[in-house]
């Protein structure tokens, strides 16, 4: 409910008290105040969405509150109540940041209405503003490929979309879960409601419940103002679980009964809040090996895998790898401004050779490190790919449990078999653990446990790539 605490600032007692009765009997909290230093009392100590103020007071006009308000970075809304309406104060309460403005005696239709419009605005504002922090690197990307299993899973994605159900999408890192994701989204009644995402593993797991269900002011340090969780931002349109997978097992509780009873409480809170979404969950993993492992819970497996939809890694539809990548490099000559004229033939070649182990979202990079570095007017050389060699066993001078005459030790290799993972995921943590088979939350100690969790992604790939040359060398 994007709108909870309510202020009442009226110097009438039977008005202040019926309209104390009526919010109440709607599930509002509400305080009320007679006077102008009363209600500043309250603000000063407590957070409140809406305030609803007559605009003649004892200790001055409410206009004065009003203009107040305006310079503070968290306010409410403000509803201007008075029983000496005109034109004039209308227009100067709108000027000075007034929601609404009501003439007294207002129905209870009225109130009704009043209250809906702010309870969706309120909603609208929170959404937005959560969205303007939100980098969609996926925008306006579109599901490419002729392959059969592209078809296939086009079809998929029309039948499930005008579905209610959840939806649970598999894949390996690279390969799209987040586009089919917004497909299903955009063909789904609730295309004109919020689409909110929340990326799991990137969250560290002390704050993704917070992230989550929200938090109320003073539930723990640095915490000084209520925050709605990603689940009521999404109220009435879709959630995103990327990667689920990576949730820790108090939180997996707390999101079955999400899935359950569509309701929630935020940390720190003793509310419960209903929630109307739709819930897509991807993930890179086999969840039913997560499940035979104990590391995900089966019945909150049971009810994400409603609908499951796989998606084919690269490797299994070679025939689309020259259509993804005249798309791309389109794409990208416009974006960077650089004239290319399309792939030599041994260029198309190397690609549909090459295994993708980041699969399309690696041949997206390759193709645009490529672009970059093609001298301007000239077609793509197989040089301006920058593929990588797989690794190559030897003889025991190449072998790399070998540092020259002595055999590595354990953590030796383990940390040199960590930083070539994190160079053929191009630095990308959830795939190298993908690749390592194990989870992101292992692969960030094992980076502690070897002082390399300071170093940013891209620095640990470059680590990871001087040494496979050292060693070459």
């Amino acid at each position: 409910m994007p709108i909870e605490k309510i202020l009442i600032l009226e110097d009438d007692l039977i008005v202040r008290k019926h309209l104390e009765q009526q919010l109440r009997h709607r599930r509002y909290d509400v305080a009320s105040a007679p006077t102008l230093g009363a209600a500043q009392e309250y603000l000063a100590k407590d957070s409140f969405d809406l305030l609803i103020a007559d605009v003649r007071l004892p200790d001055g006009e409410s206009t004065e509150l009003l203009r107040e308000l305006q310079t503070r970075p968290s306010r409410p809304l403000v509803v201007m109540i008075s029983g000496f309406g005109t034109v004039e104060s209308a227009v100067e309460c709108m000027r000075c940041g007034a929601f609404d403005y009501l003439i007294k005696p207002f129905s209870a239709e009225q109130l009704e209405m009043t209250l809906k419009k702010a309870e969706e605005f309120t909603q609208l504002m929170k959404v937005n503003q959560y969205l303007s922090h939100d980098e969609d690197s996926e925008s306006g990307y579109e599901l490419l490929g002729r392959a059969p299993v592209m078809e296939q899973l086009r079809e998929l994605i029309r039948k499930v979309a005008r579905t209610q159900a959840t939806v649970l999408i598999q894949g390996e890192s690279g390969t799209g879960k987040e586009l089919v994701a917004r497909a299903l989204y955009r063909g789904s009644p609730r295309s004109h409601a919020p689409f909110i995402k929340v990326n799991c593993a990137a969250i560290p797991e002390n704050l993704i419940e917070s992230e989550f269900f929200g938090h109320e002011r003073g539930a723990f340090t640095g915490a000084l103002n209520k925050r709605e969780g990603r689940f009521e931002l999404a109220h009435g349109g879709t959630i995103l679980l990327d990667e689920v997978s990576e949730i820790s097992p108090t939180v997996q509780a707390k999101l079955l009964r999400v899935l359950q009873e569509r309701e929630l409480e935020r940390v720190g809170g003793g509310r419960t809040i209903k929630v109307d979404v739709r819930v897509i969950a991807t993930t890179n993993r086999h969840l039913e090996e997560s499940v035979a492992r104990k590391d995900f819970r089966q019945d909150l497996f049971f009810r994400l895998n409603v609908v499951p939809i796989r998606i084919a890694p690269l490797r299994e539809r070679c025939e689309d790898i020259p259509l993804l990548a005249e798309q791309f490099l389109q794409r990208f000559a416009r974006k960077h401004g650089v004239h290319v004229h399309g792939f030599k033939p041994n260029c198309l070649k190397a690609l549909q050779t090459h295994p993708w182990p980041g699969n399309v979202r690696e041949l997206q990079n390759v193709i645009e490190r490529a672009v970059i570095l093609c001298p301007d007017g000239e077609s793509l050389k197989v040089e301006d790919l920058g593929l990588t060699k797989p690794f190559r066993m030897g003889s025991v001078g190449d072998d790399p449990g070998m540092e020259g005459s002595r055999l590595s030790t354990m953590a030796e290799l383990e940390r040199k078999h960590i930083m070539r993972a994190l160079q053929v995921s191009a630095g990308n943590r959830t795939h190298a653990a993908k690749v390592l088979d194990i989870s992101v939350r292992t692969l960030r100690k094992k980076l502690s446990d070897y002082a390399l969790e300071e170093r940013s992604e891209g620095a640990e790939a470059e680590l990871a790539e001087n040494e496979v040359v050292n060693q070459e060398a």
